[in-house]
């Protein structure tokens, strides 16, 4: 999946067949956070995705991080940006 996103909100879910994946954050932030997120119900429940105990698959500068997750559906979700440009690839590993 890749998106562009400059304003704030979530992306298009798509969905994850599930497995080990990594996702890359880069653009412009506008001082906003992005957050990976996951509904396990078809899209009526999203949850922030865990890394690992209580670290989350959260942005506010450009990088890469990886996440395992089983089957679901997923989407970028920016908050508290101004003026955002930022672009999103998610890659299965």
């Amino acid at each position: 999946m890749q998106f562009n996103l400059t304003a704030n909100g979530a992306t298009d879910p798509v969905r994850w067949f599930g497995g080990r994946g990594s996702v890359s954050v880069w653009g412009t932030f506008g001082g906003g956070t992005v957050t990976l997120q996951m509904s396990p119900d078809s899209g009526t429940t999203w949850l922030d995705v865990d890394r690992t105990g209580d670290s989350f698959v959260t942005f506010t500068t450009p990088g890469v991080a990886g996440f395992e997750l089983a089957p679901c559906l997923l989407r970028v979700n920016l908050t508290s940006a101004e003026s955002p440009s930022l672009n999103f690839k998610a890659n299965r590993s």
